[in-house]
């Protein structure tokens, strides 16, 4: 069976490599896998992008010319907003490849026009990402859900309008989609639930299946030899957090963490925290955390991702909204608890009590408090370390996960051959 996967990038994003890793998993047990990517960032010879340099130049100039529109609402929140209106050549590529099935991922960027993915040959699977899939633009839509029912007088967009820019995606997605056989992945309970919700995917297939992970690359490294390397302190107790855009994108909850660690700071703790912060190098003008923090840049390879997971004492992440993010798990993998909100894909991964802590959204005392709780105690922290690791042990593995979704091809493929 030919399996093709169709990303925007194969490496670069957190949504980028989770596809990848599902690509290496199928092809680890034999199964003929490719990617098709708009920009390639891997040497891999099975993932397929442009070759030429104009190519990939207009490549990543349809993602200036995708988002000209947004113009039109100057006081929009500056969170990605995709409208997918530009034509592509993606079905040509698709065609010479000839897959059996295709496992659709993130695809914005200008990658993919809304209405060619209902030219796709084949059975479809949708990996879904985000939530951008089922809404008129946004990829999470905060407290919006007009998603339920067909968008306009978008918040983002701080739109007033019914019909508006959101209203005209959330149309050509229905007027598209229509008639489309599709079966919805979601790699957590909490975006099944939203797609399930939407007014485009109600009545369509959605299974949860998690992002896997290799528990051989993430696993638990001695903590002494992970600082060492690193150059960190020794003798402090370390708070991880990391985000590709760590202080600027609002989503992401630096501005619950900022005041959770100055909390954590004034009652007592000043002096046996430090804050490690990665996916940035150091700014300018630093913000005040009231702890020492340290910059490490940013990495991609999985050997310096678990370096540094090994080497923290917690990693934070209070996102306001996400779907499994892979900082979590690849955290649990070594070893590592977390602390973040009960919101969206945190309690897949998170147990509270049990492998980390999972605080009242949106409460900055509590989230200081899980913080320090699960620091406080050496033997409690032994225990939450151990079924962090055997929590993603058991349920996280990249074969787990692709062995479900080679169920699911299976299945597509087989109903496909009985066809006429």
């Amino acid at each position: 069976m030919k399996v093709l996967h169709i990303s925007t990038s194969d490496t670069n994003g957190g949504a980028a490599r989770a596809t990848y890793r599902l690509h290496k998993g199928l092809q680890n047990i034999n199964v003929n896998s490719q990617m098709l990517v708009q920009e390639k960032y891997s040497d891999d010879t099975t993932v397929l992008a442009p070759k030429i340099r104009l190519s990939q130049g207009i490549a990543r100039a349809k993602l200036t010319f995708d988002v000209l529109p947004l113009k039109l609402y100057s006081q929009r929140d500056k969170t990605t907003f995709s409208l997918q209106w530009l034509p592509d050549g993606v079905i040509p590529k698709v065609t010479q490849i000839d897959p059996d099935i295709i496992n659709l991922h993130w695809m914005s960027g200008g990658f993919i026009q809304i209405e060619t993915i209902a030219k796709l040959p084949r059975p479809l699977v949708w990996t879904l990402h985000d939530m951008w899939a089922f809404t008129g633009g946004c990829h999470y839509s905060g407290e919006c859900d007009r998603y339920t029912k067909s968008c306009g007088t978008c918040p983002l967009l701080k739109s007033s309008k019914d019909w508006d820019l959101s209203r005209w995606v959330w149309q050509r997605k229905a007027k598209a989609w229509r008639d489309l056989n599709l079966t919805i992945v979601t790699p957590s309970s909490w975006l099944a639930k939203c797609a399930s919700s939407s007014s485009l995917f109600r009545d369509s297939r959605i299974e949860v299946i998690p992002n896997g992970i290799d528990t051989q690359s993430y696993k638990p490294i001695n903590q002494y030899v992970a600082r060492e390397i690193l150059n960190l302190p020794q003798d402090k107790q370390l708070i991880l957090f990391g985000s590709l855009q760590t202080t600027s994108e609002q989503r992401k909850g630096f501005h619950f963490l900022q005041p959770a660690l100055q909390e954590l700071s004034k009652s007592g703790w000043k002096d046996r925290l430090e804050l490690v912060i990665f996916g940035v190098s150091k700014l300018e003008s630093p913000p005040d955390f009231g702890l020492k923090a340290n910059y490490l840049g940013t990495f991609n390879d999985d050997l310096s991702l678990a370096l540094i997971y090994s080497a923290a004492d917690v990693l934070v992440l209070p996102s306001i909204q996400d779907n499994l993010p892979n900082m979590v798990m690849e955290a649990i993998a070594c070893g590592t608890p977390c602390v973040a909100f009960k919101i969206g894909g945190m309690p897949d991964m998170i147990e509270h009590h049990k492998n980390g802590y999972l605080a009242q959204p949106f409460h900055v005392e509590d989230l200081a408090q899980g913080i320090a709780w699960v620091l406080e105690n050496p033997d409690r922290y032994q225990k939450l370390s151990h079924r962090a690791r055997e929590k993603a042990e058991k349920e996280f593995t990249l074969e787990i996960q692709v062995l479900r979704y080679l169920d699911i091809y299976f299945n597509l493929h087989k109903e496909i051959c009985k066809q006429p």
